[in-house]
């Protein structure tokens, strides 16, 4: 018989906690997914539930799309956008 030292408690227990990759993955797919954003020119990690994603954003539309759908996955506690946006020069 095995103790463990720090047992799971409710806020912690196994399978309530969604993991940082599976939730890297679902936003990468939401992102490819939806058509008015280019998951090939951002780039997403997670820790502890904070997503962070970075890259280059067509205009500020995507921009906040990209935080709207990265805040919709479930397990995501916040989500700090480094996007981009390209300075167009006339």
């Amino acid at each position: 018989m095995t103790i463990a030292a720090n047992p799971a408690t409710a806020d912690t227990a196994a399978g309530d906690k969604v993991d940082d990759a599976s939730i890297t993955a679902q936003v990468k797919s939401s992102l490819f997914s939806h058509r008015s954003t280019s998951a090939l020119h951002t780039t997403v990690t997670t820790t502890d539930g904070v997503v962070t994603v970075s890259g280059i954003a067509k205009n500020e539309a995507e921009k906040s799309l990209v935080t709207k759908l990265a805040t919709d996955i479930v397990g995501v506690t916040s989500v700090i956008n480094n996007m981009t946006i390209p300075v167009v020069m006339n």
